[in-house]
């Protein structure tokens, strides 16, 4: 489909067709899309954590306050971003500098500034670029899915410290969201929700 197709028919699905089975195959063709999204200083801060075993889902669920659609959908997918993402400036710049695009200078000089720049901003700014970041890419995830003949829906309703500790995740990452995958049931589907005019959310000066 084109793309003014794809952001048309991208519903947030809210009811899936059980026992859909998805691929790592599958998941990592659409990875494949969303490692070319845009982050800040390329710095590349989300990491995907994909749930497909069935009992782990159930646990999930139970820290989503029983959404049975955790159940339902092929996979369950946390979206988190590093807060520290800026420590691996200096291997992810690295290519640059072996192919020549940058001298050494050049490379030292766009390791220092990206890493004072985080640094020099704090925690609280470091949290907040984890969750711009990985948010981003999460748009470009489920984008990509639906280009895939994958319906999604990010959520927000989880318990996040149940969710770390189930999942083992480092302190290190912010959770941004959840987001569910699988075939949506499109008979239960409700109605479009309504959407602002233009003129509503878009100012020009």
């Amino acid at each position: 489909m084109d793309f003014v197709e794809l952001v048309q028919d991208r519903r947030s699905a809210n009811n899936f067709l059980p026992d859909q089975e998805i691929s790592q195959k599958e998941l990592n063709e659409i990875f494949e899309l969303v490692k070319l999204g845009p982050s800040a200083f390329n710095l590349q801060h989300t990491r995907y954590i994909t749930v497909l075993e069935p009992d782990l889902k159930e646990e999930v669920r139970k820290a989503a306050n029983g959404q049975y659609k955790v159940s339902s959908a092929s996979a369950v997918i946390f979206v988190v971003g590093d807060k520290k993402a800026y420590q691996q400036a200096s291997e992810i710049y690295e290519g640059l500098k072996l192919l020549g695009i940058v001298n050494k200078q050049e490379y030292d000089h766009m390791v220092n500034d990206t890493v004072s720049f985080y640094e020099s901003r704090g925690a609280e700014f470091q949290r907040e670029e984890a969750i711009r970041n990985a948010s981003l890419s999460a748009m470009l995830f489920m984008l990509a899915a639906k280009e895939k003949g994958w319906d999604t829906c990010p959520m927000i309703g989880f318990d996040q410290e149940e969710i770390k500790d189930l999942l083992r995740i480092d302190e290190q990452y912010e959770v941004a969201l959840m987001i569910t995958v699988g075939k949506e049931k499109v008979s239960s589907r409700k109605p479009r929700g309504y959407r602002k005019p233009v003129s509503e959310f878009v100012t020009y000066i």
